[in-house]
């Protein structure tokens, strides 16, 4: 007999990859020359382009069409609870700055939970090429190739990625975080996707990663990568990650950094 919930992560993780890659060849093939900006979120350089609105309205029709009792959580707005008990998390494009200065670090983000459990991530990097999935308790792919953490190094060696907000008290304190970090580790990376940077540690690209300031939409599908991948994942000591802090690393990694942010006050504005 066919576990129910195995046969459901697989259904789940078909159409999470169909999504992703519908909607990353549409931003990809589809966008403008002139590409302007079509709104503003938390300030006047947090951005929403037309591209973001037109790929989030094919996400939603796509998953209407096969999953139409699932709810569904997108960053645009495109928010509404369904029947089923799964409920889709959705960034239509993550790292939208950089797409619109024609960059290649943004991606599309698509994630399943249900009982507020995410059972499925997908972060589709069509500019990069690359596909990096998850099913919970199956491991983490790159593509077709499973994919683990680095080794923790020395916490002097750690190359560690970041993202900074869009509010500029935010920033500030953002800053001031960076400032006192870098001299302490090998160097930061800023890329501007968060779901890219949780995939980066996924695939040993990064030693580590931090941010304040998240929204499920950023790190749904990127967090269960990470871990699957064999990171830690959390927020403040002893908490979940969350909007107010998320932190990724390997195990012998994660204690120091997270310990040190809490130290230099990332938490908080």
């Amino acid at each position: 007999m066919t576990d129910p919930l195995r046969a459901l992560k697989a259904e789940l993780l078909d159409v999470a990859l169909e999504t992703a890659h519908r909607a990353g060849a549409f931003l990809r093939d589809g966008r403008p020359a002139d590409l302007g900006v079509a709104a503003t979120k938390t300030s006047a350089v947090d951005v929403v382009t037309e591209m973001d609105l037109a790929s989030e309205k094919l996400i939603t029709d796509f998953l209407a069409e096969r999953r139409p009792d699932d709810g569904v959580l997108g960053e645009e707005g495109a928010s509404f609870e369904g029947s089923s008990g799964v409920q889709w998390v959705i960034d239509p494009i993550d790292g939208t700055v950089n797409y619109l200065y024609g960059r290649p670090d943004w991606s599309v983000s698509v994630a399943a939970r249900k009982d507020g459990e995410t059972l499925v991530g997908v972060v589709y990097a069509p500019v990069r090429g690359e596909t990096s999935r998850a099913v919970l308790g199956g491991g983490a792919f790159l593509d077709d190739e499973p994919t683990r953490v680095r080794p923790a190094p020395p916490f002097e060696q750690a190359l560690v990625g970041t993202g900074f907000g869009y509010v500029a008290e935010r920033r500030a304190q953002q800053a001031e975080v960076a400032r006192q970090l870098i001299p302490r580790v090998r160097d930061i990376r800023r890329g501007g996707s968060a779901a890219i940077d949780l995939c980066d540690v996924a695939a040993g690209r990064l030693d580590a990663y931090y941010e304040r300031g998240l929204n499920p939409w950023d790190f749904a599908a990127g967090e269960l990568i990470a871990r699957e991948a064999g990171a830690l994942t959390g927020g403040r000591p002893g908490e979940r990650l969350s909007g107010e802090l998320a932190v990724a690393a390997p195990p012998g990694l994660f204690p120091a950094l997270q310990g040190l942010l809490e130290d230099l006050g990332a938490w908080h504005d």
